[in-house]
């Protein structure tokens, strides 16, 4: 296993900080290393917002469902999908541009996505750890707000960064489900329960010959925390909230 792929493998979640600001020079070649992603037909679909002021963080705290661990950290890069960049060189080149779609979008957010990674992964390299915020995605009226965000773009991806608490690098990583559930072949395979319940017992922290209502209990557990969870509800609604735009003139 080469170093690369090693740090792949060894990277985890970080939402506890030392008190120590990120050098500036580490910073800029995080941000260079993020805009080395790929990207489709290399037009760079997104921005980065860089939030340096910590009312905002503190704000974004509160907004993003309410986690003060975001307020503390050293910093913070909130990656748009951003269709209006390309959409306002349209009109200024002279061109009769449709307005941005859905399918414009899904590629704005993958190339958004993409170089978020890479931002995570060259973090991970200079010892600074990260977390996704998803809830940037919720409350999207607000976000637009606070954040100035104009017509056509959406915050796709909030990530945090800092130095890892020695708490922190010692806690285990989560268990990822195996390859045969996550890699099919040739095309999609339905899994049946028994496959479904293989691949997430791992992930319980159960033993297989677990009681099969002790297994049931935790799906029900997870499905009500996560899948039904009053910030997943939000980050639907916002989502059509931001789709419900599409087609209207900036």
């Amino acid at each position: 296993m080469n170093e690369v792929i090693r740090q792949l493998f060894d990277r985890r979640s970080v939402r506890s900080f030392e008190d120590r600001p990120i050098p500036q020079e580490d910073k800029i070649l995080i941000l260079e290393a993020a805009m080395q992603a790929p990207t489709a037909g290399n037009q760079q679909l997104y921005t980065i917002l860089d939030i340096t002021e910590q009312k905002l963080k503190e704000q974004l705290a509160i907004t993003c469902d309410d986690q003060p661990f975001i307020a503390r950290a050293p910093m913070i890069l909130i990656f748009c999908a951003d269709c209006k960049k390309w959409y306002d060189a349209y009109l200024a080149g002279g061109c009769i541009p449709r307005t941005p779609d859905a399918g414009d979008f899904l590629l704005a957010f993958s190339d958004a996505n993409i170089a978020a990674q890479n931002a995570v992964v060259a973090a991970h390299s200079l010892g600074i750890g990260s977390c996704y915020i998803g809830d940037i995605m919720e409350r999207y009226e607000e976000h637009v707000k606070i954040l100035s965000l104009p017509s056509y773009v959406f915050p796709a991806a909030m990530l945090v960064f800092g130095y890892p608490t020695e708490q922190q690098k010692k806690r285990p990583k989560p268990v990822r489900s195996g390859l045969p559930h996550i890699v099919h072949e040739n095309g999609y395979h339905v899994m049946d329960e028994a496959e479904l319940t293989k691949m997430l017992l791992p992930k319980t922290g159960l033993l297989p010959e677990t009681p099969p209502e002790e297994y049931t209990a935790w799906v029900r557990r997870f499905c009500e925390r996560k899948y039904n969870a009053g910030f997943s509800r939000e980050m639907s609604r916002s989502a059509r909230a931001f789709l419900d735009t599409l087609g209207e003139k900036p």
